[in-house]
């Protein structure tokens, strides 16, 4: 108490100096005492007064932001400030109109009753933030943080019959009619109350915050989403001046705002943000209307192509909800015109590729790419009129961008969804229309096993990061590849052949030489790891895709030489041990077991018996390879966790299936 005491009769300066010792103090002594007396200041009664005095006559950032900070502690508790301080907090006895938009300078109000004879009822913060326009990038987010949250605290709040907190919306539509900064802070006081209103605060009941934020949804969130579409209107109707910083900032918040509204949880389903791309943008029924005029994709489009990088790539990202919206919000004919503006635009994308140099406009459009085929079936795909055109265009997008191995594979990771999701549906097609993937599939399928294994050289001969050192995404690419691998299955298992036969020889060659471990034979090792971890990734897609006794027969032929190459290793240890092929062999023997040694097959036609038979004939000296590698850690403990956990699976599975 006495601390409390000592901290209220303190003078501005001497605040500062504690906020200047909180914030950027060098001294741990001298940052410890001003934070433990600085707490201290939101359990005081003088709490508000000194926040005020801070931010009207302090001289320094530091001072402003400890004011909001305050604030922002005191109207978060879970027991909050009752409805007359916040509302004063609202209406100070000192505080500031908001200034003509024009003005530059604050209008000084001495007392509350000067507030109320003006009939201006506007927020003490609003006006703050209006009028200081010099404030710090930092002071200013929190000062409209505070505003948020003491907008969405208090919106059920009722004062004479009127929700005395939503008056907000009304006034930051005021900012939208000054100048360009006025319109910047404006836009992102709605940006921030969206997000706000979207954001789960776990130490309050759900149930309050699923109230607010359906009411919010329903009263405010479309009003939001129309005004920002029409400043972005606005902003493509003149010519836009790229070289003017307060402009670009203008139309980047705006876009943030449009997406902030697109991302909002509408339905309560607090999906996990780990599978965002997995998952329906659940457009409110009212909103219709927006989402059926051609206007509305076209606005984003246009955007896209007329906005720098930095810029375009938000328009992109926006596309990418708009790609997401669910389905039942259109009747059958709405679905599949909306879906034909979605292509068009694809297509004018891909026609004009050079935003697509841009890292994030890659990234963003590999992203609305799988949007599509997540939320719309293949057969309406192959109805849309520019469906040939535009497949062919993202075949051959995604054939360069597989060719450029060395870049953005977690952009990728998107594109092999796409065709993951495009070859699954393919029985289930029943339009006539041709679905043009028996062209294109495989030709996806060998730009990634030719690109990977051009790969090689260039890594170890560069010393670059080898990709096969990242063995969680090589998983993942390759169980989404497996499924692509089987459309057209004769094309690419005759590659997959070809590719083997001449690097086992070459490989056996470089092993008889008295050359010893050469670069030659690091590349060697490295395209036999590839190209093992191909043969298992085809074979294991055998569970995803149609198959007949002819693939099957294919499988054996490919499985055959991989037991080979086990064969010539272990005649070879410990000279032939090599970590890379050791983890590709446990993949590949992985796959084979899922495929043909498990209980779960129903198929036995007389081409698969004899396969199966054929196959066991391998599978002793199978089981023998794995027990040799259990015997010599050396063989596979540099393999990893996840060659750890493979090994112990194939060690019980084959024991106990064979």
């Amino acid at each position: 108490m006495a601390h409390s005491i000592w901290l209220e009769h303190k003078s501005l300066a001497e605040l500062e100096v504690l906020c200047t010792h909180l914030y950027i103090g060098t001294d741990l002594t001298q940052r410890i005492e001003a934070e433990k007396a600085l707490l201290e200041l939101i359990d005081s009664p003088e709490c508000l007064s000194k926040c005020q005095l801070l931010l009207e006559q302090g001289t320094t950032s530091y001072a402003q932001l400890l004011a909001a900070t305050c604030l922002s502690k005191l109207i978060s508790r879970v027991s909050p400030l009752p409805v007359e301080q916040r509302i004063d907090i609202n209406h100070p006895s000192h505080g500031y109109c908001h200034p003509p938009m024009g003005s530059s300078q604050p209008h000084q109000v001495k007392t509350f009753q000067d507030i109320k004879s003006k009939n201006n009822r506007r927020n003490y913060i609003l006006n703050y933030v209006a009028s200081q326009l010099k404030l710090a990038p930092f002071v200013i987010q929190a000062l409209i943080q505070v505003i948020a949250k003491i907008t969405k605290l208090g919106w059920f709040e009722v004062q004479k019959d009127q929700f005395v907190f939503r008056e907000i919306i009304a006034d930051v539509k005021k900012f939208l009619q000054g100048t360009v900064e006025h319109c910047i802070i404006g836009v992102i006081i709605l940006s921030e109350l969206t997000q706000e209103m979207n954001l789960v605060d776990y130490s309050r009941p759900s149930a309050k915050h699923r109230k607010i934020a359906t009411s919010f949804r329903d009263t405010s969130l479309k009003d939001i989403l129309v005004l920002a579409c029409s400043l972005l209107k606005e902003v493509l109707a003149k010519p836009l001046n790229l070289q003017d910083e307060s402009q670009q900032t203008l139309v980047m918040q705006v876009l943030k705002l449009v997406l902030n509204c697109l991302n909002f949880d509408f339905i309560g389903s607090l999906a996990d943000e780990s599978a965002d791309d997995l998952c329906t943008v659940q457009i409110p029924t009212t909103w219709r209307t927006i989402f059926l005029e051609p206007e509305t994709l076209d606005l984003f489009f246009n955007l896209y192509h007329s906005l720098p990088p930095l810029l375009s790539q938000l328009a992109l990202s926006c596309l990418v909800q708009f790609a997401s919206t669910r389905r039942s919000l259109f009747s059958s004919p709405e679905r599949a015109k909306y879906l034909g503006n979605l292509i068009k635009g694809v297509r004018r994308i891909l026609e004009n590729p050079q935003g697509l140099s841009d890292p994030g406009n890659y990234h963003e459009f590999c992203r609305f790419l799988a949007r599509l085929k997540t939320n719309y079936q293949l057969g309406e795909l192959v109805m849309v009129k520019e469906y040939p055109e535009v497949i062919r265009l993202i075949a051959n997008f995604t054939i360069t961008s597989l060719q450029h191995w060395e870049f953005a594979p977690n952009s990728v990771h998107y594109l092999l969804t796409l065709w993951q999701r495009m070859v699954a549906s393919v029985p289930f097609v029943k339009s006539t229309e041709p679905h043009l993937l028996d062209t294109y599939a495989p030709e996806i399928t060998k730009a990634f096993i030719t690109s990977r294994l051009e790969s090689v050289a260039i890594v170890v001969r560069d010393h670059l990061d080898d990709p096969l050192d990242d063995t969680a995404t090589v998983f993942q690419q390759l169980e989404q590849l497996c499924t692509v691998s089987r459309c057209e299955y004769e094309k690419t298992c005759t590659l997959l052949v070809q590719l083997f036969d001449q690097n086992a020889q070459n490989y056996q060659k470089l092993l008889h030489s008295a050359s010893g471990i050469t670069v030659d034979m690091a590349i060697q090792e490295g395209r036999l790891a590839w190209l093992v971890y191909l043969v298992g990734t085809v074979v294991g897609g055998r569970l995803t895709y149609t198959s007949t006794d002819e693939h099957d027969a294919m499988d054996g032929e490919l499985s055959c030489r991989v037991f080979q190459l086990i064969s010539l290793m272990d005649t070879g240890l410990p000279r032939c041990s090599n970590e890379k092929i050791e983890l590709a062999i446990l993949w590949f023997l992985d796959q084979f077991r899922k495929t043909y040694v498990g209980d779960q097959l129903q198929r036995t036609s007389k081409r698969e018996v004899q396969f199966k038979t054929t196959i066991r004939d391998h599978i002793t000296p199978v089981r023998m390879a794995v027990i040799s590698r259990t015997s010599n850690n050396k063989c596979w403990r540099g393999c990893g966790e996840k060659g750890a956990l493979l090994h112990c699976k194939l060690v019980q599975s084959l024991w106990k299936t064979v």
